[in-house]
């Protein structure tokens, strides 16, 4: 019979044991959440008060910024503390709320990232009817649909995690709150919750992945087939291109962590992994939408332009 622990907290890694490093990374992922926050805002501000913006792939664009912004404050902010502590402890509370939080916000991203694609298929294949399909009211359920949805995909995850006993050391091996180290710190049989993970989870990031790539590749079927202009093609694969390239920077990680089997020796490869899509892809999503936009470079300058006259009068 194992001995089981009643759990009050996790100790939680940091992010390097070299204590000379620990003030570098501190001001390197403080940088990197500033930025994220400042660059999402924009973003977010900027579909909200330019109406030129009003557009259904604006919207998704917004919902996106927004979920970038709560996906990266739920971890970074406490790695950030853990940096400057000696004893990294979260509550048990607190560990299965960032958990929820972030398999919650996580799936969110996956089938926002579908719903785009879905846009710009309509935009591109279908131009005349476009406003008629993606109007204001489904752009609006399709939002609220996939928030709830992975609201309670999540909610799944948390729960069977919550009600696991933990008999093994209670210090974490991640530095934050995620299923897999949860589990192997857990005793008795989690089969189950292995196999929701791998299937359940699985299913959802792959589903809306690959309804992602069906959307380009009929997109570029049409635009290659079908319509001979350069010029509507090169701006159309453009705008795409930018759609694409924080699709490869989301998946990527994602499918490396949580697709593949789990084993001893994959947890550090995790680690590093989960650095990129908790801090680096949201940093990197406005970048990419903003250099590669004309619309949204431009209403940054009309707003900021118009702020920086006012202030100068």
């Amino acid at each position: 019979m194992e001995n089981v622990t009643t759990v009050d907290e996790f100790l939680l890694l940091s992010l390097t044991s070299v204590p000379e490093l620990q003030p570098v990374f501190f001001v390197m992922f403080l940088i990197i959440y500033l930025i994220n926050l400042v660059g999402n805002g924009a973003i977010l501000m900027i579909v909200i008060l330019e109406p030129k913006l009003h557009s259904p792939m604006y919207f998704f664009l917004g919902n996106l910024s927004c979920l970038d912004i709560c996906y990266s404050s739920v971890t970074l902010p406490k790695v950030l503390m853990n940096l400057l502590s000696t004893r990294r402890a979260i509550s048990f509370l607190g560990c299965i709320t960032q958990l929820h939080f972030f398999h919650f916000l996580g799936s969110t991203e996956a089938i926002l990232l579908a719903l785009m694609a879905f846009d710009r298929f309509v935009a591109i294949c279908n131009p005349l009817r476009y406003t008629v399909i993606m109007n204001p009211q489904l752009c609006v359920l399709l939002a609220a649909v996939t928030w709830f949805f992975s609201f309670f995909n999540a909610l799944m995850h948390s729960v069977m995690t919550a009600r696991l006993d933990f008999c093994h050391s209670l210090k974490l091996n991640h530095f934050f709150c995620d299923v897999k180290p949860l589990l192997e710190l857990a005793c008795g049989n989690t089969e189950l919750n292995q196999w929701i993970l791998s299937i359940v989870t699985g299913s959802v990031s792959m589903g809306a992945f690959f309804l992602t790539l069906l959307s380009y590749f009929y997109i570029i079927g049409f635009l290659v087939l079908k319509n001979r202009s350069c010029r509507i093609l090169h701006k159309a694969l453009s705008t795409c291109a930018s759609h694409f390239m924080v699709v490869c920077l989301f998946y990527g990680p994602v499918g490396f962590t949580y697709i593949r089997p789990a084993s001893a020796t994959s947890m550090s490869e995790d680690q590093t992994v989960a650095v990129i899509y908790s801090a680096v892809t949201p940093v990197l999503n406005p970048l990419i939408y903003t250099l590669r936009n004309k619309e949204v470079m431009l209403a940054l300058k009309k707003i900021f332009g118009r702020k920086l006259f006012k202030d100068s009068h």
